[in-house]
């Protein structure tokens, strides 16, 4: 049964060839590209589910072609998956900024990859959701329609900018969002806009929601996300 199509862009061979047999076995249908140039160009004609895309790229490196597809109102709802090297925290960080939806290092298992590849597709269609529908995530219910927050059935009290940051988080589980990002998509009253302050944001909405602050999770270096 024919699926999502994926665009693959690597220019290692060894690494194209592991990233497709996997995609194949799950059925996705393949697309590749080993430069930067050939995946603008492909992302363009196939509007590929998602593109799996390396960030060390000869030519348009891999953060040039995620900014060029992610400004291009034709590609801007194609998630990416960006493949990066172990420890290469800036690009990663850089690359979310951008738009990118998640990333994998390398040297990565095909496993991780293949559930990063679902989550992602999952996300994309969870997209259709509208802005003001219930989140319901486990024991966490977030109502934006009535700014309410439940954890087992039970109300939580938390400020704007912690309701904010917990309906960013939770609308989309397993999405890293930078601090940046956090910043950009608080805006409250009693938030003062600096790293740090995201980091104390964060403290005080774990510590309000008890045993489920855990559904909060730290993603070194980068930023925070909401479980999966």
């Amino acid at each position: 049964m024919t699926r999502e199509c994926i665009l693959v862009v690597d220019d290692e061979e060894d690494i194209l060839e592991l990233v497709r047999y996997n995609l194949a076995r799950n059925h996705y249908r393949v697309e590749e590209a080993s430069t930067g140039e050939e995946a603008i160009s492909k992302a363009r004609t196939a509007l590929p589910d998602l593109i799996v895309l390396d960030l060390m790229l000869p030519g348009v490196d891999g953060l040039e072609v995620c900014k060029i597809l992610k400004n291009d109102p034709q590609t801007s709802h194609i998630p990416i998956l960006m493949l990066t090297a172990k420890g290469e925290e800036a690009d990663i960080v850089t690359g979310l900024e951008l738009g990118a939806d998640d990333y994998v290092t390398k040297p990565f298992s095909p496993r991780v990859l293949m559930a990063r590849v679902k989550a992602a597709i999952r996300r994309k269609a969870a997209q259709s959701v509208p802005n003001d529908s219930v989140i319901r995530v486990r024991e966490i219910t977030v109502n934006p329609g009535r700014h309410e927050v439940l954890v087992n059935d039970r109300p939580v009290d938390l400020t704007h900018s912690e309701f904010r940051l917990l309906a960013l988080l939770a609308k989309r589980p397993g999405w890293v969002f930078t601090r940046n990002q956090i910043i950009d998509g608080v805006h409250g009253d009693d938030y003062l806009v600096t790293d740090r302050s995201v980091d104390v944001l964060v403290a005080g909405l774990r510590k309000k929601l008890g045993k489920a602050g855990k559904n909060v999770e730290t993603v070194r270096g980068v930023g925070y996300r909401f479980r999966e």
